[in-house]
């Protein structure tokens, strides 16, 4: 195993028959789009390996495709909260860009450009970002799900106000992912196993599985250290590239809140009529007017606080079903984003007045709303009709 170091960001590794070249860089540096393009023009690789899954890829490739978003078949997916990630990564590395004035993703434009260029095969390395998502999503418990949501919703207001050049020179050797989880990685260990430490197996897989005897691979500075390790390592790559399933205490949980109020209901009804009219009663006026009352708070529309109250009661014991999908899909129906919203969201993710703006972040945080209106009613009926009836 022969290795050396051409300089600070380049390292020379020796793998069986190939010669694998990793370039350190950083997302948003003019240096480091000239350092890919040096490197690649002069070794003339077989292949590169860049740091992108097919969707980022078809992303870069398109940058226009944002504006085509149709949010009602993202709701009707179920792909709410990917969409959310997707726009808080990609706005704030445009931030960071703006702040740096270099393009976003130079380095990997110009590790495709120049692959072209030399004859090189191009290789997506990255795994799924919707995968990388979901597996730290299945990682959290309910609590720190939560705790990780109320997080990201305050968090980044005054933040990109606060950066320092300091933190902006640090942020440069950083991948991007990291440094907008960084906070989270520290308080949520999941996070930083699954975003660093298994990107890093996954990219060393797809780097010496890349054809030919000399691979180059631009990479996020963070990852090459962890990459540089797991080159001489076997990786379980099946393991790390599936979505696990829901526990079984996830799934559970799910239906058996609903059944115990359907099991409070049939008790009040056995007690009488009246009772149990009464019991149906308080469940119904809670989860709506919770529902209904925090969906107004996100300045919905009249339509969409109407769904909210008639979705609540329903939607809240039926675990496949959400109240905030439906009241959703219509503030989406009838205050349907525009191209200027899309393509405002950069400067609007940052800023709760930007939320309420821009209507596509406006529909986010109305299903966000509706969701946790729904669930608190929930909660203090259950509490409010346990109390009345024993």
């Amino acid at each position: 195993m022969v290795e050396k170091v051409d300089d600070n960001n380049v390292t020379r590794l020796q793998y069986q028959d190939k010669e694998i070249l990793l370039i350190a860089t950083a997302h948003v540096s003019k240096e480091s789009a000239a350092l890919v393009k040096k490197v690649i023009e002069a070794e003339r690789p077989d292949s590169v390996c860049i740091e992108l899954d097919e969707q980022r890829f078809q992303n870069m490739q398109n940058p226009q495709a944002w504006e085509n978003t149709d949010l009602i078949k993202i709701i009707k997916t179920k792909k709410v909260g990917f969409l959310a990630a997707n726009l808080l990564l990609a706005s704030y590395q445009k931030q960071i860009a703006k702040k740096l004035d270099v393009p976003v993703g130079g380095e990997m434009k110009q590790g495709i450009e120049s692959a072209r260029e030399v004859g090189a095969t191009l290789v997506l390395a990255d795994r799924s970002i919707q995968t990388t998502f979901l597996r730290i999503w299945r990682k959290l418990s309910l609590w720190e799900k939560n705790k990780m949501l109320v997080s990201l919703l305050f968090s980044f207001d005054d933040e990109m106000d606060d950066i320092s050049d300091q933190d902006l020179q640090e942020m440069l050797k950083e991948d991007m992912l990291n440094t907008v989880l960084a906070e989270l990685r520290e308080e949520f260990p999941p996070v930083g196993e699954i975003l660093v430490s298994e990107r890093d197996q996954y990219l060393a897989a797809k780097i010496k599985e890349a054809p030919g005897p000399k691979v180059v691979a631009v990479l996020g500075g963070a990852h090459v250290p962890g990459v540089k390790e797991e080159i001489y390592k076997t990786q379980d790559i099946e393991r790390i590239s599936v979505v696990p399933p829901k526990s079984r205490l996830s799934k559970l949980t799910g239906w058996i809140i609903p059944a115990l109020f359907v099991a409070l209901f049939a008790y009040a009804f056995a007690g009488g009529v009246q009772t149990g009219l009464q019991q149906l009663t308080v469940w119904v006026l809670w989860t709506s007017f919770l529902a209904a009352g925090f969906t107004a708070l996100s300045l919905a529309h009249p339509l969409s606080i109407l769904t909210s109250f008639i979705a609540a009661p329903f939607t809240t014991l039926n675990p496949l079903l959400a109240c905030g999908w439906f009241t959703g899909l219509t503030e989406a129906t009838v205050r349907k984003p525009t191209v200027a919203d899309v393509q405002n969201v950069s400067q609007d993710i940052f800023s709760l007045k930007g939320f309420y703006k821009n209507r596509l972040l406006r529909t986010l945080l109305v299903i966000f709303m509706a969701n946790l209106g729904a669930s608190l009613g929930t909660f203090i009926a259950g509490a409010d009709i346990i109390r009345q009836l024993f």
